[in-house]
């Protein structure tokens, strides 16, 4: 009975829970399948299961726990059938931040941090936007900046900072500095926090910065656009400085 209540059950249970050596197989084994999909085009087969076993000289199981790691990141999708296999696909831009953005809700991260993040990050972002020549996103630019008189509210204001930035990422090939952007911003809408802009002094303080910045950009002025975007950011953190006399809720 000893045996069977100390030795048969628990060895069974010790047997089922992966070990650290196994764990690790799994994710080297996740490592190498996600650089065969990561040098083919998205929709690419990487192999079926048999195939994926030889080529990486693991067992099909371990192929088949790695496979899970991978789906779950994006970048994997199991068709099954004739004509199935693994197949090499890219995470969705959106997903990814939602999920980070969701991270930070758990976490219970400051979102005045992220405001800081927004506004560090405009610092790199926009002077390299003075640098775009293509027509089409300076022309989206110019549209914008003829609206912004007419946001009065703090849901017009960050509609527009949100219209803003994807014009901005349009003439900008950064894409951390967008994920990262993206984060910021749908984390800070997430949340209920007092403005930052408030009142009609806010407002037209929001009104002549935007003016400012995206007039730099527009005359292809690197420099101009560092320093208004410099500016905006010492202002902002003064008036983060400040919040807890500001009134509820907004942008």
């Amino acid at each position: 009975m000893g045996e069977s209540a100390f030795g048969g059950t628990a060895t069974r249970k010790a047997k089922a829970r992966p070990t650290r050596g196994s764990r690790r197989l799994v994710n080297t084994t996740a490592a190498r399948m996600r650089e065969l999909i990561l040098a083919e085009k998205p929709d690419c087969m990487i192999g079926a299961l048999p195939e994926l076993a030889k080529l990486l000289g693991v067992g099909t199981v371990t192929v088949q726990q790695a496979a899970r790691v991978l789906e779950h990141e994006g970048l994997l999708q199991v068709r099954r059938g004739p004509g199935g296999g693994y197949f090499g696909v890219r995470p969705d831009a959106a997903s990814v931040e939602r999920a980070i953005a969701t991270y930070l809700r758990v976490r219970a991260a400051d979102v005045y941090e992220t405001l800081e993040m927004m506004t560090l990050l405009d610092c790199e972002i926009m002077p390299a936007a003075a640098r775009c020549r293509e027509v089409a996103p300076r022309e989206k630019l110019g549209e914008l900046e003829d609206r912004v008189d007419r946001c009065f509210s703090g849901e017009e204001r960050i509609a527009f900072e949100l219209d803003l930035h994807k014009v901005l990422f349009q003439m900008v090939d950064r894409p951390l500095m967008e994920l990262l952007a993206h984060v910021s911003m749908l984390y800070y809408q997430s949340c209920s926090i007092p403005r930052i802009f408030d009142g009609e002094d806010g407002r037209r303080a929001w009104v002549k910065w935007r003016h400012d910045i995206i007039g730099a950009i527009l005359k292809g002025d690197p420099d101009l656009a560092r320093f208004e975007a410099k500016r905006h950011r010492r202002d902002l953190l003064q008036r983060l400085g400040n919040r807890s006399d500001a009134s509820p809720v907004g942008a």
